[in-house]
């Protein structure tokens, strides 16, 4: 995976009151739901980009998405 490394003031992580890997958390999923709301990623993409699996690919996964059917 492409990986990025920038600076942010300190100022903006002590006002969250987060520690630099729940900010760059955030920010990569902030990121991944509004490329997603533009229309620029799938679910899916976001989801696998930010470590979240929409299905398991099982019965249970399947009978609920049959459902609705």
């Amino acid at each position: 995976m492409l990986s990025y490394c920038w600076s942010c003031p300190p100022e903006i992580l002590i006002g969250l009151h987060l520690d630099a890997k729940r900010f760059a958390d955030l920010i990569k999923l902030q990121s991944a739901t509004t490329l997603f709301r533009e229309g620029k990623l799938s679910s899916g993409m976001a989801s696998r980009w930010c470590g979240a699996r929409l299905l398991d690919n099982n019965d249970d996964d399947f009978a609920r998405e049959t459902v609705l059917l």
